[in-house]
Parts: C-alpha cells; sequence; structure tokens
C-alpha cells in the first residue's frame, strides 16, 4: 500500500535546481515591490549601494540582515521596500580601470579628460551586471524595478542642488590649505581614508647657523624638507633657548634667513627641544604657521618630486633625502641620527606614503552639520543598535573636521562650479554653466562619499512617485560598524540639512566575516572567499543561516565551515521533515486538529517560539531568532513531537501540517529557497507573501 503512494518531493533537496527558478518566479511575480501591500504600513531600507564595477565581497553577503527584515515585515502586512542601488566609486573605480590601462601598456594621461570618463564609463556599465546577478543568488529580494545608480542623471541633479544649497547657506567654502595627497593616484583624501601606523623611524640634529654666529641644532624627522622651513621653533618655556627667540637662523645649505620662534606646541624633550617649521608640508607646522604669518613654500610637486629647493629639484622623496643627508654631512652640519616612532600616513589603496601639499579644495562646515546629527540619537529621533556604538557615533561628531570634498579624479560626478578667468570669482550653480564665455569649470570631482551621503534622500526623490513621501525618513540603515563615520554619520547631517528630518529612524550595525582564522580578508593576503562560491557549494540558505546563526548584533566573526556544514544539514532536515508529513501522509487523516494532549503542549510551544520571534525582531537580535528556531525545529519539533505521533498519525497530521508550515513561514526570511520550495507542495499561494503567524 505504501508503495503505491505518489512522491511529491524529491528524495533529496538540490539546490542548484531550483534557487534560480524561484527567485525568477519572485521577480516576475512583482512580489519584491511595495505594491504587493498597497495599504500596508510603509517600511523602507536603502541598500547601501556596492561598487557598480566589482564582484561581491563576503560583507555584502552581510546584506541578509536586510532581507530578513524586508521579508518579514512583507509577511506582516508592510508596504516594504528595499531599494537596490549601484555605487560608481569615484576614485576606487579610477584605479582598477588605471590598472587595467597598465596592463595594455597605457595610462590615464594617454587619453584626453572626455575620452577617458567615457572609457570608464563603458567599462563600469560592462561589468555592472555581475554585481546585480550575485545579489539575487543570495536571495535577496531586492525592488529591481526601483534600481538606482549614483551617477544617473536625476541623482546628479540632487547632489548638484545639495551642494549650491550649502553654498548659498555658507556652509560651503574654497580654501588653500593642506590636503592628504597620493602624489601616485594624484588625488586628496579625507583625513578617514588615511592608513595610520606606527613605524620606526630616524630623527636627525641638524645645525642651523645664527645669522649673528653661533648655531642652533634642529631635529627633525624629515630633513629634506629644510628647504621650505619658514622658521625654526622652540618651546617659550624652555630655558635653553630663552636669549635666541627673535633671533634669526640661517638654512643649511641655501642659506635662507628666517626667524626663531617660541610656541607652546614644541615639546621641550623632542630631540633637541628645537624644530623646523615646514607649513606646506606637515599639518602643524601650517596650524604654527597660521598663528605667526608664515607663509610657505611648496617643495614637493603633485607629482612627488622636489622644487623650488635649488640643490635636490626633481628627485623623489627618499632620493632627496639621501642627497640632502649627504650634503649636509659634507659641511658638518649633520650631528647625529637615532631611531624614533613615527606615525606614517599612507594611501588606502596604492599603500604610498601621503604627502601634506597646499591645494585649492572645496570645503564643507561640518559644526552645524554634526550638531543636529548628535541631537537627533540624544532626542531618541534615531536609534543605534548596538547601542555600545553611541559613544563611537559621539566621538567623531563631537571631534568632527570640516570636510574636503574635492577629488583630482575623472571618473565622479563633476563639482559644479565655475571660475571667471579674468576676475577669479568663483560661482556655483545648479549643474548649468553661466553665460559669457569667461568661465572655466572646476576640473574636480566630489569625493564619493560626499554625494553617497545624500543617498537616502536621493533615491527615493528620483525613484517612484510619491516614494519619498510614503518611504521618507527610511526605517533601517543596517551597515557594517566600519563605515558608521564615513557614511552613517554623515548620512544623518546632509538628510537633516537637505530635508529637515531624520534619513532613518534606525542604525543597525553588524560586524565583520573574517577568514577563518580570524584575519580580515584582503587580496592582498590572498584570504578573500567568494560568497557565491559557498553558495554554490553549501546552497544560499546554508550561507545565510550561517551568518546569522551564533553571532550577536555588531560582533564580528569568523567564517566558519562547520557551521556551513551545520546550516546545510538543517536545509536537508527540513525538507525530510516535509518528505515524512506530506510524502507520507495518511489518506484516512483527519481535517482539524484533535484535543491529544500532545498535539496542545506543541501548539502552545509554538505560540510561544512566536512570540519570541517577534520581540527578537524588534530588536535586532537575529542570533536569538535563527537559534531559537533551529533548536524548535530540529529538537522540539522533529526529535520529539514527530516521534511521539508516529503511533497515532492519522489523529496526528493535521498538527503535523499546521506546526510544520508555521516553521516554513518563521523560517522563510533566513531561508528562502527551500522554505518556498516546501511550501508550494502544501499551498498555492507563495510564501513570500503569506501572512506571518499569529501569537
Amino acid at each position: 500500500m505504501r508503495d503505491t503512494i505518489h512522491r511529491v518531493m524529491d528524495k533529496v533537496y538540490d539546490h542548484k535546481t531550483v534557487e534560480e527558478g524561484i527567485y525568477k518566479k519572485w521577480e516576475s511575480g512583482g512580489y519584491f515591490k511595495p505594491e504587493v501591500n498597497p495599504d500596508g504600513e510603509p517600511f523602507s531600507i536603502i541598500l547601501p549601494p556596492p561598487n557598480a564595477n566589482a564582484p561581491l565581497h563576503f560583507g555584502h553577503a552581510m546584506y541578509v540582515i536586510e532581507d530578513i527584515l524586508v521579508r518579514f515585515h512583507r509577511m506582516k502586512g508592510f508596504s516594504a521596500l528595499w531599494l537596490p542601488g549601484a555605487d560608481h566609486a569615484g576614485f576606487e573605480t579610477q584605479f582598477v580601470y588605471e590598472k587595467h590601462l597598465s596592463l595594455q601598456g597605457e595610462s590615464r594621461f594617454d587619453y584626453s579628460r572626455e575620452e577617458l570618463f567615457q572609457n570608464i564609463w563603458d567599462f563600469v556599465q560592462n561589468n555592472r551586471g555581475g554585481m546585480e546577478n550575485q545579489l539575487r543568488k543570495l536571495g535577496f529580494s531586492l525592488d529591481w524595478s526601483r534600481l538606482k545608480f549614483t551617477m544617473d542623471e536625476d541623482i546628479v541633479k540632487v547632489v548638484y542642488k545639495t551642494f549650491k544649497k550649502l553654498f548659498d547657506d555658507g556652509l560651503v567654502y574654497r580654501d588653500k590649505r593642506l590636503v592628504n595627497y597620493c602624489t601616485f593616484d594624484g588625488t586628496s583624501f579625507s583625513d578617514l581614508e588615511v592608513v595610520s601606523e606606527e613605524v620606526a623611524g630616524e630623527i636627525y640634529d641638524i645645525s642651523y647657523p645664527l645669522k649673528n654666529g653661533g648655531e642652533i641644532v634642529v631635529s627633525t624627522t624629515r630633513p629634506e624638507t629644510l628647504f621650505g622651513d619658514m622658521a625654526v621653533m622652540v618651546n617659550p618655556d624652555d630655558v635653553r633657548y630663552q636669549n635666541l627667540i627673535g633671533e634669526t637662523a640661517l638654512i643649511p645649505l641655501i642659506d635662507r634667513e628666517i626667524p626663531i620662534i617660541a610656541d607652546p606646541y614644541v615639546e621641550k624633550d623632542f630631540g633637541t627641544g628645537a624644530v623646523k617649521v615646514t607649513p606646506f608640508h606637515d599639518f602643524n607646522d601650517w596650524e604654527v604657521g597660521k598663528r605667526h604669518n608664515l607663509g610657505g613654500i611648496q617643495i614637493i610637486g603633485f607629482n612627488g618630486k622636489m622644487q623650488n629647493t635649488m640643490i635636490v629639484d626633481d628627485l623623489y622623496g627618499k632620493q632627496a633625502r639621501r642627497k640632502t643627508l649627504e650634503l649636509l654631512r659634507e659641511k658638518g652640519l649633520l650631528q647625529e641620527s637615532r631611531t624614533h616612532t613615527m606615525n606614517k600616513r599612507s594611501c588606502y589603496k596604492c599603500k604610498n606614503i601621503l604627502e601634506p601639499l597646499p591645494l585649492e579644495q572645496w570645503f564643507v562646515k561640518m559644526k552645524p552639520l554634526a550638531k543636529r546629527a548628535i541631537e537627533s540619537v540624544k532626542n531618541d529621533e534615531i536609534e543605534i543598535h548596538p547601542k555600545s556604538f553611541e559613544k563611537i557615533y559621539f566621538q567623531f561628531l563631537e571631534n568632527i573636521r570640516d570636510w574636503n570634498i574635492s577629488r583630482q579624479v575623472v571618473w565622479g560626478i563633476r563639482i559644479p562650479a565655475w571660475k571667471n578667468t579674468k576676475t577669479h570669482e568663483w560661482i556655483v550653480t545648479d549643474g548649468k554653466r553661466p553665460t559669457g564665455e569667461d568661465w572655466e569649470q572646476d576640473s574636480d570631482t566630489f569625493d564619493t562619499w560626499f554625494s553617497s551621503s545624500q543617498w537616502p534622500f536621493a533615491t527615493l526623490a528620483s525613484a517612484h512617485d510619491n516614494d519619498f513621501k510614503k518611504f521618507y525618513p527610511t526605517t533601517v540603515m543596517e551597515t557594517g560598524y566600519d563605515i558608521l563615520r564615513w557614511w552613517v554619520a554623515r548620512m544623518v547631517m546632509m538628510g537633516l540639512y537637505a530635508t529637515d528630518k531624520v534619513p532613518f529612524q534606525h542604525i543597525v550595525l553588524h560586524g565583520l566575516v573574517n577568514d577563518p582564522l580570524g584575519k580580515k580578508m584582503s587580496k592582498s593576503k590572498g584570504n578573500v572567499i567568494n560568497p557565491l562560491e559557498l553558495a554554490d557549494q553549501y546552497g544560499a540558505d546554508a550561507v545565510r543561516f550561517a551568518l546569522v546563526y551564533g553571532t550577536a548584533l555588531g560582533n564580528d566573526q569568523a567564517l566558519s565551515y562547520p557551521k556551513l556544514e551545520a546550516a546545510r544539514r538543517f536545509t536537508n532536515k527540513l525538507w525530510n521533515m516535509g518528505r515524512f508529513i506530506l510524502d507520507f501522509k495518511p489518506e484516512d487523516a483527519q481535517s482539524e486538529i484533535g484535543s491529544h494532549h500532545e498535539d496542545a503542549a506543541i501548539i502552545e510551544k509554538l505560540h510561544a517560539l512566536v512570540f519570541d520571534i517577534n520581540r527578537a525582531y524588534k530588536n535586532y537580535r537575529f542570533n536569538d531568532i535563527s537559534e531559537k528556531l533551529y533548536e524548535f525545529t530540529w529538537h522540539e519539533f522533529a526529535d520529539k513531537y514527530i516521534e511521539s505521533t508516529k503511533g497515532r498519525r492519522v489523529e496526528a497530521q493535521p498538527c503535523l501540517e499546521y506546526v510544520y508550515k508555521t516553521i516554513l513561514k518563521l523560517l522563510h526570511p533566513i531561508m528562502p529557497f527551500v522554505t518556498e520550495e516546501i511550501y508550494g507542495k502544501f499551498e498555492n499561494e507563495p510564501l513570500i507573501i503569506a501572512s506571518w503567524p499569529s501569537e
């Protein structure tokens, strides 16, 4: 008799045969659109846009948290929008394209600005589809009909409008000051993009002759920049040099006269206690130079070569240092050197040492913007989860510096600022060229973080009609804690400034996914693991489940192959439970749940589980959700209840189906593919839009 029952489920679940087809049905059915629940309360998340030109890395797999939230709220009846987008990633993409050019024996200098921009545009457009398909393979239920790109024309218009408003309100200004400049990549960076590390260096003691006879011995870590010195500086309380303050010293090798000044900035126990002041090549010296009206001479060019030195011109920094030290030794002016721990500042991309160089740039005044952003969290307009990250948020905003938003790259949104070639006046427009022939547009582009700081309101204002009105402020901004300062805090500031509303109500921060040894994944280390390869091996559901199981929100985790294998076994267990309940369903099974005490007990536990899951969602405790579901499904339901029903299968069948289908609903946000495939064997309605279980 049993052998004649038709099997409706395959003996083994094969994710490779079902995932792509299920996703296509979801997408073609319009289930990712908020319009599936047109009258529901709005819930919205804007996807942190990945680089349009690059494949996904494992950090992007953590988008699973956003998908879990969106799927949960969709099933709860919300009008849920998860809006996808892609980032042009200005400097990063141009860096990759230049590597592409170098393989062909070419460089950016072989093309005009217009040609280079168009070439990179074509390069990005040819590559961006790969990233989008990877998002699909991980099951992310993004509303692709609202897909945005940071260089879409309507997005650019919003960015221009914000910049002009900032300028008109006196919050944007142009100034010549020191910037972190990469002479290899040819662009400046903000402080957040600088990699700082302590390294062993040298302090050199150099004799500076005095105009009236004698000498003062100066300590420096950069002897090659002495040609740009504007003063020798001592601490005003240092009794060793009291009689020299106000005297004149001569720069070694070139004998240019400079004053000896006093400033409390000098540490008396640094070297000899006397230091050189080179305002155009040191950030601290720049501030000293402003206090003492010293001016400056640029002796390092933007190509990294020395200039205006008369002695070591056209040499790169290390060459210039060797030559300068050699000449100082010859003249008996180099007294001694010793090791010293110093801070090395380098480019986060090419790793070359950054030079502080004087450059005219556009800056945003941040203090006024930061004030409101601080208040928005203190007043609970925005909640940060986990709450412990509030400290980092406040520290950044309370100590914020003005933001350099100019970048000397071609690939990006060109700054809508125009200089009059005759009067040298600057004006800012909404993108249109001023009338007349005497205007020249700034060649710089915006820092990518400046345009993306406007992402929540820029996307909703330019996606579908009424999206901004319905979904802004967005509900959740979920991302890695490592860009809380780089991006999230800036979005809060810009959102409040441009819309007078917070851009999101909740900031949810996940930790990093490191390699199995706990080390950060990087291409240079060779330990990068492709999430798509794991999804192909274990199934997307297993990867998703493993990423949230056992790791509290905000904590880093090491990629665990045992956890992936356990998640794969859980997927198979879920499938086999379905086969037992459905394929071996008694022909004479009852149609309603009976009154057996075991049935009542499992249903009571199930309702308690739903209550706990709902509470965990409110607190963004995804590890609790996954752990409770795993424990209940495998142990309470499979090991205990299913086993207990084998002697009374006819009576227990309705309860088995009820509890199992409820489990599928609860698991669906985390494991959407296998649950959808199984649920389709029981019901005609797609699980993705099924109603969430009641408590």
